[in-house]
């Protein structure tokens, strides 16, 4: 076959060389005698001729696997020779492509968002052990204290692109020493995990049924981890005492649409990764948004909660209103209600309850002032450590400088009808703290 390719390709070469060198003596005869007529047959016959052994030179060449040749290529740009050179030097170019088709298809859409939070606290009360009493992240105080510093990396599912998604959030500072301080499996467990779950949306109705399996902040409250996306520096005493931080376990959502929708969840319990008995706990939210002044939700959660045993149930019901009667102009309303667990020497189960309210109001894109009034009812002890009434005023003042740096100065005042805070070393009904926060936010996709 390589012969019968090899004798082609001579005849078309030595019949395109004749033609060559006869035609312009026949073009000069055709001019000078009458026989013109005659040389034009002959040409023709010689064309035709040429235009059959390109024909089979084309057949051979397809027989032993070479691509064809156009009849009249034309120079192809730079970039395009280079590709096809570097397509025909790698077998397996098309691998990698395919490879970074996956890559992008998971983790394209991907979203890595973070920020540092940090501040100085000054209690006038001088405790000697420089910690604010009955406070969560903002402890520490007569020094300059880290917050927090997060980093999260969150995929949402989207049935248009994939249904498939994950969180996680990693976390350094006082604020994950707090959240993650009371699991079983002990501090050093998750110490630096705030998040961590993944999600699939599920085909189901006309939006989907979202499932997330994994480490989860808890649905219940008012307030979030992240300063940022509070009102005030501090957390409220609901906050803190009321609620739970933390899930582990299986939660479900559906939107019905934008006004209405349902969630569900079965997690281990209150604040633990690796759970302290085999019972487990059930929840139940239902959230409503008519319109996008006003929304509404309301949470119940019970199940197990006293380490070793399946029996006295914890309960606690949460419900949050929030209204904005302008575009500057916001207020939340929240109540929490606690009842179940038995405590040595109490003929009835423990209870708890408290309320807060809080105001906002945004002066320009840049400055805003917020208000929060907490009442929290302890009766057994049972949350706070001690028989007692706690209340708590906060007013907070934020300047946001270029949108991801924010600061905010605060000034709070918490009270007790029992002596439960320190004045250097000597038990007091109150104490009184500022503090000044500074916040900085990045989002890796602007």
């Amino acid at each position: 076959m390589i012969m019968g390719f090899h004798r082609y390709f001579t005849r078309l070469i030595v019949v395109v060389g004749l033609a060559c060198l006869v035609s312009p003596g026949l073009k000069a005869q055709s001019q000078s005698s009458d026989s013109t007529s005659d040389l034009a047959l002959r040409l023709q016959e010689m064309q035709k001729q040429i235009d059959r052994l390109q024909a089979e030179l084309a057949s051979a060449r397809k027989q032993l696997g070479e691509p064809a040749v156009a009849e009249a290529p034309s120079a192809a740009p730079a970039s395009t020779e280079a590709a096809a050179e570097s397509n025909a030097s790698t077998p397996g170019a098309a691998a990698p492509d395919a490879g970074q088709g996956i890559v992008r298809h998971l983790f394209g859409s991907t979203k890595v968002t973070g920020s540092v939070d940090g501040y100085y606290g000054y209690n006038f009360n001088h405790p000697h052990s420089r910690v604010s009493d009955f406070r969560a992240f903002d402890g520490p105080t007569n020094q300059f204290s880290l917050n927090m510093m997060e980093l999260v990396f969150d995929k949402t599912p989207d049935p248009g692109n994939s249904r498939l998604g994950y969180r996680l959030a990693f976390g350094y500072g006082q604020a994950m020493n707090v959240v993650n301080g009371s699991d079983p499996a002990g501090l050093g467990f998750a110490q630096y995990l705030k998040e961590a779950y993944f999600s699939y949306l599920a085909p189901v109705g006309k939006n989907g049924l979202q499932v997330d399996f994994g480490k989860f902040v808890t649905p219940h409250g008012a307030e979030l981890i992240e300063t940022q996306d509070n009102w005030n520096y501090s957390r409220g005493l609901l906050f803190t005492y009321a609620i739970p931080f933390y899930h582990f376990g299986l939660r479900t959502r559906y939107a019905f649409n934008e006004k209405y929708a349902l969630t569900g969840f079965v997690v281990n319990g209150w604040n633990n990764v690796v759970d302290n008995n085999t019972g487990k706990t059930y929840g139940v939210g239902f959230g409503w948004t008519p319109n996008s002044k006003f929304s509404l939700t309301q949470n119940y959660m019970a199940g197990p909660e006293t380490g070793g045993l399946n029996r006295n149930w914890r309960q606690l019901s949460d419900t949050v209103i929030s209204v904005s009667p302008t575009d500057r102009l916001s207020l939340v309303l929240n109540y929490d209600y606690g009842r179940g667990d038995r405590v040595d020497g109490l003929l009835n189960p423990v209870s708890w309850q408290g309320w807060a309210g809080l105001v906002r109001y945004k002066m320009s894109d840049s400055n805003a002032i917020a208000m929060r009034y907490e009442w929290f009812d302890d009766p057994d002890g049972f949350t706070t450590g001690a028989g007692q009434q706690l209340k708590e005023f906060t007013g907070t003042f934020e300047h946001r400088i270029a949108n991801r740096l924010i600061t905010r100065w605060e000034y709070r005042y918490d009270y007790s009808n029992q002596p439960s805070y320190t004045k250097g070393d000597a038990p007091v009904g109150s104490q009184s703290t500022v503090a000044a926060g500074l916040i900085y936010t990045f989002d890796m996709s602007e």
